[in-house]
């Protein structure tokens, strides 16, 4: 199978652009109920990972053990805009753990409250690996390392327990052989892996089931209760996941990820979507995810009218014309 338009732009009425990509709907089971393209692309999980990999510190009571707020959890979940709510909860996970920021080694880059939202940082602004997005995740990472008395410095490094640890449970919850991984090294620098989009979907599929899947369960609701509960740590100001997961009013588990993957598990339905645009382009991945959405009936009217602006529809130029249109192009087919 391959890649098929999702998104289409058109200026004057004449189309100029197409965004293609790939959709899966699944199950818990990993039944393939509808799609677009090719279900089962190999893509890089990039950030839709977070919670996965959240699963032997949970597994391990590591919460309960540290005092991990909910707040908390959700920031393992976080690719976060290094607010002040987002470094306040990573230091306090740090101090829980008895480290400082410094034992964090997911770099450090511009606070993403200035590059999502285009804005400059003021003059004089400093910032360190508590800002960088994935700091929850990695404070996370610490926290199960001091937990398991193993080492510090080379946590995020492919050999290390706690990576073996983490692509065990993924494969797991995703319904894989973790021998069939096809492994990369993130933006965080932690290692990434790549899952066909419809075992993606699967694993979000039971992770939005919570205490209803027989494998992970407790693990599996406590994180996406945090999601869904503190969705502005998940995500911040302005962001994508925390307008889905507001209007999805708790049903909704939703992670984006970089160059165009996103994921929207329903715990009511036990079913997700895990969707991926071929050029990465951001707009079209949001644009796209609403219309799945749609075309599966998971909207209502109230939920439709919160989404339309991550719908992108008019294409307005700098003088507040409108020269263009944003579309869908693609019809779910049903089954596999």
């Amino acid at each position: 199978m391959k890649h098929l338009p999702l998104i289409e732009l058109t200026r004057g009425g004449t189309l100029e652009c197409q965004h293609l990509g790939s959709v899966a709907v699944v199950n818990t089971q990993g039944r393939l109920l509808a799609h677009v393209g090719d279900p089962h692309w190999l893509t890089f999980s990039r950030s839709t990972l977070k919670a996965l990999q959240a699963l032997p510190f949970m597994e391990a009571g590591g919460p309960a053990q540290f005092g991990f707020s909910t707040r908390q959890v959700a920031m393992m979940c976080a690719s976060h805009n290094g607010e002040a709510m987002h470094v306040t909860e990573t230091q306090g996970m740090l101090d829980k753990a008895g480290l400082t920021y410094k034992a964090l080694r997911c770099g450090c880059h511009v606070p993403g409250i200035f590059s999502y939202l285009d804005k400059a940082p003021p003059p004089g602004l400093e910032f360190d690996e508590r800002h960088n997005n994935c700091s929850g995740k990695h404070a996370g990472f610490l926290a199960y390392c001091v937990q398991q008395g193993l080492s510090l410095d080379d946590y995020i490094a492919p050999e290390h327990p706690l990576q073996k640890a983490i692509r065990r449970d993924v494969a797991r919850a995703a319904g894989m052989d973790a021998n069939d991984f096809k492994m990369g090294i993130d933006g965080c620098s932690a290692p990434n892996y790549a899952l066909p989009l419809a075992n993606l979907a699967r694993a979000y599929a039971r992770l939005a089931s919570g205490t209803r899947d027989g494998e992970f369960g407790a693990s599996f609701s406590a994180l996406s209760e945090a999601m869904t509960a503190h969705p502005e740590l998940v995500s911040g100001t302005g962001r994508n996941d925390l307008a889905f997961m507001r209007a999805g009013r708790g049903d909704w588990v939703t992670k984006i990820g970089a160059d165009g993957v996103q994921v929207v598990g329903s715990k009511s339905r036990g079913e997700a979507v895990a969707l991926k645009i071929i050029d990465a382009n951001k707009v079209a991945s949001h644009a796209a995810t609403v219309e799945v959405l749609d075309q599966l009936g998971w909207l209502d009217d109230a939920q439709r009218a919160e989404l339309a602006p991550w719908r992108a529809q008019e294409i307005v130029n700098a003088r507040g014309l409108l020269v263009g249109e944003r579309r869908p192009a693609f019809l779910l087919q049903t089954g596999g």
